[in-house]
């Protein structure tokens, strides 16, 4: 059997050394999430006065990228981000961060056809017997980064989780340039945040769609989590995962007994994955589990993929939706907040799916910085991204209820999502719609 810690050794490197491969105006990637490579990113910000122009990608990085911290005029590193987290959302705020657009599918498409990449790097657990480093929680689309990089850093972390994969799941030692070691830190945890009482009641909405063999699609934080609670202590059973983002929620319904995947008429008994972060619980939960697939988010991801399982229910978050149905999920104006990630294609997918839905959810209000309250659900756009397009929008759900725009004229729509807004709002979105003559002169009138 070949030698493959000898080969091991020959590439290993103090972070401090791998690092000097980084030149002026090269473009750097640190993959995604607890894959972030911390010890390298410490050595390369030591690098500031010897280097200017150094163009950084990541996404879902929890922080601190001290990269980013070191150089606030960003005149030596220019960090971007593919979907922010909280951290990268307040780095955007200080103009130390740029938004990449993108849809999760298309994301390794983008690098293997248009970017170009100098030098990869990205954290990993250690090396198996075979040679290989698991892609771990990157596994989505790290493979793709790393196959187009000129130069690839592995970073050894032995407190992440090895994942079982379908392809693209692994790198071997003879594809790899440098090797570090160094002690880390745990994985960062993601809190989960306690369920409004607005979110509770937009779960109620939601759980009757919610079925015995139904694959599920659900994101990360209190309104996902509230679901998932509330599924695991239901009468439902026997659910399905396929999912671009693995966190607690699916975890929690796995301690529950409900998430079985034996009725998935595709990848039987397999809860699939593109990526994952949430508890240590949920980290130990997804370590060489059998049970669990990652697979590249360009086949996770693709419409034609979701649309092959049966009774898929997707369920993703909004910041606001106008009147005709466009869907805004990560700006509050020109502010940014998050990303377009993998909605649309869930959209997509799940409106292809037999016994499909897909469901957009927010709160009807928001307060804002001066303390008034606001309707989520407003007449028409002003600066706000459209995520997904009014084409595309299909269940709705707020704390008033659950209406389905697809197929619905302009008038129609209007009439739904003011059926779902706050009481306090409706009478304005009502005058608002007569005036851009989407109000049926049949109807209530103001």
């Amino acid at each position: 059997m070949a030698d493959y810690y000898a080969k091991y050794k020959e590439k290993l490197r103090s972070p401090e050394e791998a690092v000097k491969v980084v030149k002026s105006g090269d473009w750097v990637d640190y993959t995604s999430n607890v894959c972030f490579p911390s010890l390298l990113d410490n050595a390369l910000s030591k690098r500031k006065d010897e280097l200017v122009d150094v163009k950084i990608r990541g996404n879902l990085i929890f922080g601190p990228i001290k990269t980013v911290e070191c150089d606030p005029s960003r005149e030596h590193f220019y960090y971007n981000s593919w979907h922010c987290s909280s951290y990268e959302r307040h780095l955007c705020d200080r103009g130390m961060c740029n938004y990449i657009p993108m849809i999760f599918r298309s994301i390794v498409p983008y690098y293997r056809h248009f970017l170009t990449v100098n030098v990869a790097m990205m954290a990993v657990p250690p090396m198996d017997v075979h040679g290989y480093f698991s892609m771990s929680c990157a596994g989505g689309f790290a493979k793709g980064i790393l196959e187009k990089a000129d130069i690839v850093i592995l970073e050894v972390n032995d407190k992440l989780p090895r994942i079982h994969g379908f392809y693209d799941d692994a790198i071997h030692i003879d594809d790899v340039d440098i090797v570090v070691e160094g002690e880390h830190d745990e994985l960062p945890e993601i809190p989960v945040i306690p369920a409004s009482p607005q979110e509770v009641k937009i779960a109620e909405n939601i759980m009757p769609f919610i079925h015995d063999g139904s694959n599920l699609q659900i994101g990360i934080g209190s309104l996902p989590n509230t679901i998932g609670a509330m599924i695991a202590k239901s009468d439902v059973k026997d659910l399905g995962m396929h999912t671009e983002l693995c966190g607690d929620a699916y975890y929690l319904l796995h301690e529950e007994g409900k998430l079985t995947n034996r009725k998935k008429n595709i990848f039987r008994d397999k809860g699939v994955f593109g990526i994952a972060f949430g508890s240590k619980d949920m980290y130990e939960w997804i370590n060489e589990n059998p049970g669990l697939s990652v697979a590249p988010l360009e086949y996770v991801n693709a419409p034609e993929t979701i649309g092959k399982l049966d009774n898929v229910v997707s369920i993703n978050s909004c910041v606001s939706i106008d009147l005709y149905g466009q869907i805004n999920s990560e700006s509050a104006g020109t502010r940014h907040i998050s990303g377009t990630g993998g909605q649309l294609d869930f959209l997509t997918g799940a409106a292809m799916s037999k016994g499909g839905r897909a469901f957009i959810c927010m709160r009807s209000t928001y307060t804002d910085k001066t303390g008034k309250v606001r309707s989520r659900i407003v007449p028409n756009f002003v600066g706000e991204i459209v995520t997904s397009p009014r084409s595309q929008a299909y269940y709705v759900a707020t704390e008033y209820g659950v209406v389905n725009l697809t197929g619905r004229t302009t008038w129609e729509r209007a009439e739904l999502l003011i059926s779902i807004a706050h009481p306090g709002f409706r009478d304005e979105l009502i005058k608002a719609a007569t005036q851009q003559k989407i109000w049926r002169l049949t109807n209530r009138r103001v």
